[in-house]
């Protein structure tokens, strides 16, 4: 009798998870019909009916038009269903078209569909970093930027999420302050670049319409321009300075080769005159050249040394006398 009792109870006990009855009631009295059997096939898929139950009963009393069968697949495939629902309320309640399967979509693709109804029904304020841009003056400007963005529904599956806003901002802010001709243009109409970068369309492909872009504060910079010429001149005159090196380097080479090639010929001179006793010896030799004659060319060298000192000292005496009478 015990076993028999212990295996009623567990039987009972069995019939009570899978019958789940308090589910079955809670629908019925809300208005939201759920078949028994279909609660049961739920407990068989392994889908958990308080979840299934709960959302479809708030799908109904918010008027939705909502099949079990769709929240079940959801659920299956991984979704939010209470999420996709209450995303669903928001988007009713605010007047917006937006379907269970398109929700879902959303909710798949790992977006949070509730916060993105949100936002489009309130806009997100998205502060972009400091932005550094150049103007043809060579000013640097440093400018922030609020950008106002509501997402859209249509684009929110594959479209480019906050980060490129950001950049497509930061783009388009850089290419304004760019293109001014005064960066004092720039602080005086800081609006242009919010016109600029709202008709150049930068939120094309993204999960967000831009609805406003306010430039909250520039500042200015450094002055580029000038930096950058003096960082020119710099390298001009190093390379100036490099050039002058080299042509210094090249005259003091062609200085030392001419130094070696004197030398070289003052000892091809030595050389040759080394050979003028040995060419009388061998004259003397032979008998092409007499004693006479060797007597009177030593006359004709002594008389010549002779001349080039009278010569010279006579050039010394001119000098100093030109000398002392300048002074």
């Amino acid at each position: 009798m015990i076993v028999l009792g212990a295996v009623g109870l567990v039987l009972l006990l069995l019939m009570l998870y899978m019958v789940p009855l308090r589910l079955w009631i809670a629908a019925k009295a809300a208005g939201a019909s759920i078949g028994m059997l279909t609660l049961v096939a739920m407990r068989l898929r392994r889908v958990p009916p308080d979840t299934i139950v709960a959302a479809y009963i708030s799908a109904v009393k918010a008027g939705l038009d909502i099949q079990v069968n769709l929240l079940e697949a959801h659920y299956l495939a991984g979704g939010r269903v209470e999420a996709v629902v209450n995303a669903l309320i928001s988007a009713d309640k605010a007047g917006m078209n937006l379907d269970f399967r398109r929700a879902a979509a959303i909710d798949l693709a790992g977006r949070n569909v509730l916060e993105a109804v949100t936002m489009s029904v309130n806009p997100k304020v998205i502060e972009t970093p400091k932005v550094s841009a150049v103007a043809k003056d060579g000013i640097q400007l440093l400018a922030f930027a609020r950008v106002t963005v509501r997402a859209n529904l249509d684009r929110l599956v594959g479209g480019a999420g906050e980060a490129t806003v950001i950049a497509r901002v930061g783009q388009g802010v850089v290419s304004t302050i760019g293109a001014a001709q005064d960066y004092k243009h720039v602080l005086e109409h800081p609006s242009t670049i919010s016109k600029n970068v709202i008709n150049a369309g930068l939120d094309a492909g993204t999960a967000f319409e831009i609805l406003s872009i306010d430039i909250a504060d520039v500042e200015v910079g450094a002055n580029v321009g000038a930096k950058l010429q003096t960082e020119q001149a710099e390298a001009n005159k190093q390379v100036a300075q490099a050039a002058a090196e080299s042509r210094r380097a090249l005259a003091v080479a062609q200085e030392q080769e001419m130094k070696a090639r004197t030398q070289e010929m003052r000892a091809k001179l030595v050389e040759a005159e080394a050979q003028i006793p040995m060419s009388i010896a061998d004259a003397f030799r032979s008998g092409r050249l007499g004693v006479m004659d060797y007597y009177n060319m030593r006359n004709v060298m002594a008389d010549t040394d002779m001349r080039q000192g009278i010569a010279g000292s006579v050039g010394s005496v001119d000098g100093k006398r030109d000398g002392g009478t300048e002074a």
